[in-house]
């Protein structure tokens, strides 16, 4: 599907909208209240379609008393629910922060792959980021002279054996998404295409070792909360010696590596939404993009204009100011 508008027409908010209604947040913004139309009290959000041959009903309400998702007709505990029900991968350009951002970006991006991937594992990272914030504030309290080094041990063996865990889990993920990765870059041209995971698990040990340097800074210095995954071409790191685009094709080919990761394991495709994914792609990247997503499930894809995408779209909306029409 491909929806085209003028700038500003509200092209990102339809799929802003998509992505609220089937994974229960923005990908801009967790502050659910920047959602809201200014001067309105609250927002819903109601889609349906199908699943296996089944009709699907969801929706998401946001009012000033918090947040509510329905299945089907039926409440559920969170919003954040409809992840485990329904797949949704976005780009936008902000998302080639993954890239060309610092470490801190690629582990939110990659954990969040994590989730995906390894559905089991996906609370994993929260859990080693608790117990890193526990340690870091029996730090300070025994930096500060409240309590004693005995109150740190129990979250040192706690952000060893979480950090360890967490540490396997993204390099499994890796390496699932890295076969696919290489062939989807490759076919848009970034050649010899590699993800490298930069760090060890922790050890009660090491972090023992390192203990009076952390209480002088009240932090934990060791872990995989400081890790980084490295994105590759050849010899060259994509941050620093990547042009804007290769980084813009490196973060396409590892979101169609991981839709078809996840259309294999699920045995239902994703849904995947491109914003303005064409505008800087030369004519043979477009032609091969638009050949890669008609086959990975329904996608749909913002432009400015039809002419955009080189392939005849399986349905074309127009965006106006408060509208979306059928061409």
């Amino acid at each position: 599907m491909l929806v085209t508008g003028a700038n500003g027409a509200g092209k990102t908010n339809l799929l802003e909208s998509l992505h609220v209604g089937t994974q229960g947040f923005s990908p801009r913004t967790r502050a659910d209240q920047q959602l809201v139309r200014i001067g309105a009290t609250g927002a819903r959000v109601a889609l349906a379609g199908a699943r296996d041959g089944r009709a699907v009903s969801l929706e998401v309400t946001l009012q000033q008393a918090g947040k509510r998702a329905k299945l089907n007709g039926a409440p559920l505990r969170s919003a954040e629910q409809l992840r485990s029900e329904v797949a949704t991968l976005v780009f936008t350009p902000d998302r080639l922060a993954v890239v060309k951002g610092g470490p801190a970006a690629r582990r939110a991006y990659f954990d969040r792959t994590l989730g995906r991937l390894l559905p089991a594992r996906s609370q994993l990272p929260l859990e080693y980021a608790a117990a890193v914030g526990q340690r870091n504030a029996a730090l300070r309290r025994v930096a500060v002279g409240v309590s004693t080094r005995d109150a740190v041990a129990p979250w040192t063996e706690q952000v060893a054996a979480l950090g360890a865990a967490l540490v396997e889990s993204r390099r499994e993920a890796i390496g699932v998404l890295a076969a696919g990765f290489a062939e989807r870059a490759d076919e848009l041209g970034l050649s010899a295409a590699t993800l490298d995971y930069t760090g060890e698990p922790p050890t009660a040990a090491a972090l023992e070792a390192r203990l009076e340097r952390d209480l002088e800074r009240g932090v934990t210095g060791l872990g995989p909360h400081l890790d980084d995954i490295t994105i590759r071409s050849g010899e060259r790191e994509l941050r620093t010696f990547g042009s804007q685009g290769e980084q813009r094709l490196a973060v396409l080919s590892l979101l169609l590596a991981e839709a078809e990761v996840i259309a294999e394991q699920r045995g239902t495709p994703p849904l995947v939404l491109l914003d303005d994914v064409l505008s800087e792609l030369d004519a043979f990247r477009r032609r091969t993009l638009a050949e890669r997503i008609g086959r990975v499930g329904q996608a749909i894809v913002t432009a400015t204009d039809a002419e955009a995408l080189p392939l005849e779209p399986a349905q074309l909306l127009e965006v106006v100011p408060g509208s979306v029409s059928v061409r």
